[in-house]
């Protein structure tokens, strides 16, 4: 079994190990361009607006993470976390990591108060599906994840200044 923990700043360089896997994985092996120093400042900074957890196997390995934001419901009047990235090593899954990662996560909730605990997965992710489907999160019917960014971002940013 894992233990979870928060993150400390000197777990960055095998967080940022877990992240290329997870974009290996996703099939963006290119994707990634963030850095050690990037998830230092962003994590661990003077004001985050990024969290993060580890999961550990009994070495003390990182074997998994969870990273996540606050999100604002305005129909609950409450915040929510927004889970960014949820993995776990090929050779710790169906061990209970991720259930562990959700878990930690889910008790911040609970904790705070918040109303929420919501991610994206990829439609082709049937593995992750039904590990999600396995502890009752179900899929937000009727609604599509979109995005603005790259040059769409930079025009419609640029066109009030």
């Amino acid at each position: 079994m894992s233990i979870v923990r928060e993150a400390v700043i000197n777990d960055c360089p095998m967080i940022l190990e877990l992240i290329n896997e997870l974009a290996v994985y996703e099939k963006e092996p290119d994707a990634v361009r963030n850095t050690v120093k990037d998830l230092e400042e962003h994590l661990f900074g003077p004001n985050p607006q990024a969290f993060a957890h580890v999961a550990q196997d009994d070495q003390g390995s990182v074997v998994g993470i969870a990273i996540w934001y606050l999100t604002y419901s305005t129909w609950e009047g409450r915040h929510g976390i927004h889970l960014e990235d949820l993995y776990v090593r090929s050779s710790q899954r169906g061990l209970g990591t991720g259930t562990a990662l959700l878990r930690q996560l889910a008790e911040i909730c609970v904790q705070r108060g918040y109303k929420r605990l919501e991610w994206d997965v990829l439609d082709w992710n049937e593995p992750a599906i039904k590990f999600y489907d396995s502890i009752g999160a179900g899929s937000q019917n009727g609604w599509t994840t979109r995005r603005l960014d790259g040059a769409a971002l930079e025009e419609l940013g640029s066109q009030g200044a």
